[in-house]
């Protein structure tokens, strides 16, 4: 029986730098709790080189290396990650199982496969261009035990697609393979370099009762599973069929309420069926078909996950209220023909309600309510947030992304409040004619009344790889009390205002 395995190594790190792309060219690791204290679960290849290995304190990895970056990763956004990747392996074999104890790791069942694929090779290049091509590295070992592909694809961090021709080769590859490089425990990976014992075979020529008596069963049970005496079979989780439904009308509607109430019966049907899952609803998806042929489809998600129908219900009222509304405007079509709707859900979590009941004077949940109904109404960029980002250019040094939930407010004390520096999403023209002579024109500005103080210049120049820039920033301070942030474009040969500073 032939079985493969799909690593991504590290794969907590991978959704990290994702989230920090600028973090790539540094040692990082994903950390328990973003304190002093907190364990490092997970470090690149970068930070392992500087010795900051899985079960280290986020303290002590500091001092071994003092440009680490580190964050925290939540387990629901790893869950959502495994899921999504263990239906897009389900294109290449019905048999996929995720594994539950390290996070990034797949078995797939490589039998009976010959009459789909060429060969095992282009099979598992195809598996690995496809983990490619939703955003992360992998690597893909074909073999012939569970254990040894692990090991294998362990034991090399570069994503590659590999087919083993032998048992016996298998075997003898795998014994090579270094612990630290397995999901073994951190206190008995320490505990057996200190012996001497660095490599899987090392580790297998160690009898099994010893390891039990010294180390625990949870090591010992590692032993077993490597040496093959407790072998289990591949368990492929089972496909998940979408919780979703579909109506065709006989007639095209335009009318809100008409429509929402064709909508209203099927969300009440799809809850019930997500119910039964255990699961609640994290968005639903709408699509509609229109009789002129045309299709929209939008996605909706509640504050938090939920199975409260009138919070969902009005949420898709909002936004069909203003679909329907623009495509009046823009298209000929007399109304809807179609409606699929589609519920995605995550299972269901339970906490302990508190024995007092406390009242903030902002309950965040309220909140987010709010925003989610924002969203709804004028669609998901709607509500975003300012963050920073390496750039050259005032313009480029900051971003805008999705805000899902607002953060508890933490206001500080201040003597003197501080300056706010406001930029514009375009710079303003307001120099009428090219100059070459930049202070000759803002002198002029100066002699008729407009500008009484200015600071600069604060010269900022590059580009050339892409496109040159050349500026001369200025802060100017005007007749009727404004702050202005201008810069004199060298290139262009004219004056612009940048920002304001109130």
């Amino acid at each position: 029986m032939r079985i493969a395995c799909v690593c991504l190594p590290e794969f907590p790190l991978q959704l990290l730098l994702r989230k920090h792309t600028s973090w790539s060219e540094h040692p990082v690791a994903v950390v328990d709790r973003d304190v002093a204290q907190g364990v490092i679960l997970w470090s690149n290849e970068r930070a392992r080189a500087c010795r900051v290995l899985p079960g280290l304190r986020y303290a002590a990895a500091l001092s071994l290396s003092p440009d680490l970056h580190a964050g925290e990763v939540p387990a629901a956004e790893i869950q959502h990650a495994i899921d999504s990747l263990t239906e897009a392996l389900r294109f290449y074999t019905p048999d996929v199982e995720p594994s539950d104890a390290e996070p990034g790791v797949f078995w797939l069942g490589a039998s009976g496969l010959s009459l789909l694929y060429p060969s095992l090779c282009k099979w598992a290049a195809w598996v690995e261009r496809e983990v490619a091509r939703v955003g992360f590295s992998a690597s893909v070992v074909v073999g012939f035990s569970r254990f040894g592909t692990y090991a294998l694809a362990r034991s090399d961090p570069k994503a590659r697609a590999e087919v083993l021709d032998t048992e016996a080769g298998e075997r003898e590859r795998a014994a090579l393979v270094p612990l630290d490089r397995l999901g073994i425990d951190p206190n008995v990976r320490d505990t057996l370099a200190k012996l001497g014992v660095a490599t899987l075979g090392e580790f297998l020529a160690l009898p099994a009762n010893g390891i039990r008596t010294r180390f625990g069963a949870e090591a010992h049970r590692v032993h077993q599973v490597a040496s093959g005496e407790l072998s289990t079979p591949l368990q492929p989780r089972p496909a998940r069929e979408p919780v979703a439904s579909t109506v065709h009308l006989d007639y095209a509607e335009a009318d809100l309420e008409r429509l929402m109430a064709v909508i209203d019966r099927s969300i009440q049907g799809l809850a019930r069926a997500l119910d039964e899952r255990g699961e609640v609803l994290r968005a639903v998806a709408l699509q509609l078909e229109f009789d002129d042929g045309g299709k929209t489809a939008e996605r909706l998600e509640p504050a938090s996950p939920t199975l409260d129908l009138a919070q969902i219900v009005e949420l898709v009222r909002l936004r069909l209220t203003g679909v329907l509304a623009d495509r009046n405007q823009r298209a000929r079509a007399r109304g809807v023909t179609g409606v699929h709707v589609e519920m995605d859900g995550v299972s269901a979590s339970h906490s302990q309600a508190d024995l007092f009941d406390k009242k903030p004077r902002r309950d965040p949940a309220v909140a987010a309510r709010a925003l989610a109904r924002v969203r709804a109404e004028l669609g998901t960029g709607a509500v975003v947030r300012a963050v920073l980002r390496e750039g050259h250019l005032p313009e480029a040094r900051f971003d805008w992304e999705p805000v899902t939930s607002l953060e508890t407010a933490q206001p500080r004390a201040v003597r003197q409040p501080p300056l706010v520096r406001r930029i514009y999403a375009r710079p303003i023209p307001f120099s009428p004619a090219h100059h070459r002579d930049a202070e000759a024109e803002l002198l002029k500005h100066i002699d008729e009344g407009t500008v009484r103080e200015t600071f600069g210049p604060y010269i900022v120049a590059g580009g050339w790889w892409a496109r040159e820039v050349q500026r001369e920033y200025y802060f100017v301070r005007t007749s009727n009390g404004r702050a202005l942030w201008t810069y004199y474009d060298r290139r262009r040969m004219g004056w612009f205002i940048q920002g304001e500073v109130e």
